[in-house]
């Protein structure tokens, strides 16, 4: 069980970088080239076979020869399944978190009974595990009392449901066009971290149910903004992980996976201590970004423009995605005459101080969620590619040294 990275690319034109990184870092992670969601599809007017195409062409051209995977990101239905199945796809994120209830953590008592009573007789599960307590391979104990197996059932029985019912749905539609196919979870897209007591039942239920679960991604301790790195103590974050880690070592093994992975370098090490090197991360809009900064250093009145139409576009765009970036935390691109200053408040540049390894300005996370509007914009979007299929050296060497960091991290953990 191989660690490896996922790298999103939202533009089709980043894969000879990630490649470029890949040889760069070298160790033994396995890349995932081709991997995009289905909102990110959405938004950036792109389809399955269009990001799976423009990936293996790249591979071809640079020459890569080497084992890798395609991930079909945050599926939510059978339809999205089909399409990315029939592209070739064969590594499928299934994303239930519609059917989350995200307020179930703070139901006071009475509440949770209330909701229990409601959604109880549809969960078949809650009796194998109640009242019962579990000892971790790494020494800790889960305790499934009452309250936490009813809080579980109440925040993740229909997403249970969903998730099986969409990985059932994955194995017949792959045997099907006689294609393999490994499947991830992600129950990271909450407000609150994963307890133990979630994890344990939700990774139990998915391999009963007989389905191929490769990777888990839990919603950890701290705070995983997009665009910049870690905020919250790493020496924590390495003691969860492991607890987490410990459950995938007895249910599977499976990996855990990292979403929103991109710009942590802070936390790279650890995951990777951690998890005994069983990890997947996952990144998208850093490559986004790194295209922005190709156009920092080569066209400096279309990089102003499109700041100033973030800006316009960004308290709407930045609902779907976890950041605490404010249009007050970055001046106005007009304040800034300096171009190397511009590029340093909203695209950022490697550093290590107290907060982090890696990227700390807010001014990343208004580009990174406005990238689908950017992308969709019909004379932004031609101005951007003109350069970048103008300028390929510079986008393949700013994503090598960027990404060739974030392996070179990880490996560092193994």
């Amino acid at each position: 069980m191989a660690p490896s990275f996922g790298f999103g690319d939202r533009t089709g034109l980043a894969t000879p970088g990630h490649v470029a990184a890949l040889r760069r870092a070298g160790g033994s992670i396995q890349p995932i080239f081709a991997q995009q969601s289905i909102r990110e599809m959405g938004r950036t007017n792109r389809t399955p076979d269009g990001v799976m195409n423009d990936a293996l062409a790249a591979l071809a051209a640079t020459k890569f020869f080497g084992v890798h995977g395609a991930d079909a990101d945050h599926l939510k239905t059978p339809q999205d399944i089909e399409r990315t199945a029939a592209a070739g796809f064969t590594f499928f994120t299934i994303d239930p978190s519609a059917e989350v209830d995200e307020q179930a953590d703070s139901y006071a008592p009475d509440v949770l009974v209330s909701k229990f009573s409601t959604v109880g007789p549809q969960i078949p599960w809650i009796t194998q595990y109640q009242d019962k307590s579990v000892t971790l391979p790494n020494g800790t104990r889960i305790s499934l009392s009452e309250v936490a197996c009813k809080r579980a059932a109440v925040k993740y029985g229909r997403a249970i449901k969903l998730a099986i019912d969409l990985g059932k749905h994955i194995a017949a539609t792959t045997a099907k066009l006689g294609q393999p196919h490994e499947i991830e979870l992600s129950v990271d897209e909450t407000p609150q971290p994963t307890t133990l007591a979630e994890h344990y039942i939700i990774a139990d239920q998915m391999l009963k149910a007989g389905l191929k679960l490769v990777s888990l991604a839990p919603r950890f301790i701290g705070e995983l903004e997009k665009g910049v790195d870690y905020k919250g103590e790493v020496a924590l974050f390495e003691k969860s992980v492991a607890d987490h880690a410990a459950i995938a070592e007895l249910l599977g093994p499976y990996k855990l996976s990292l979403h929103s992975g991109s710009d942590k370098l802070s936390i790279y090490a650890p995951l990777a201590r951690a998890t005994k090197g069983k990890f997947h991360v996952k990144t998208a809009g850093t490559s986004y970004l790194e295209a922005l900064r190709v156009v920092a250093r080569h066209d400096e009145r279309l990089f102003r423009k499109i700041i100033d139409f973030s800006r316009g576009r960004y308290d709407t765009d930045k609902a779907t995605y976890h950041v605490s970036a404010t249009l007050d935390s970055a001046p106005p691109q007009s304040d800034v005459a300096d171009a190397r200053k511009l590029e340093q408040i909203y695209l950022g540049i490697w550093s290590q101080t107290p907060a982090g390894l890696g990227f700390t300005e807010p001014g990343r996370q208004i580009l990174h969620c406005t990238f689908g509007s950017v992308l969709t914009d019909p004379t932004l979007k031609g101005e951007v590619f003109g350069v970048l299929t103008g300028h390929p050296a510079t986008y393949e060497e700013v994503l090598s040294e960027h990404f060739a960091k974030h392996l070179e991290a990880l490996n560092d953990g193994m």
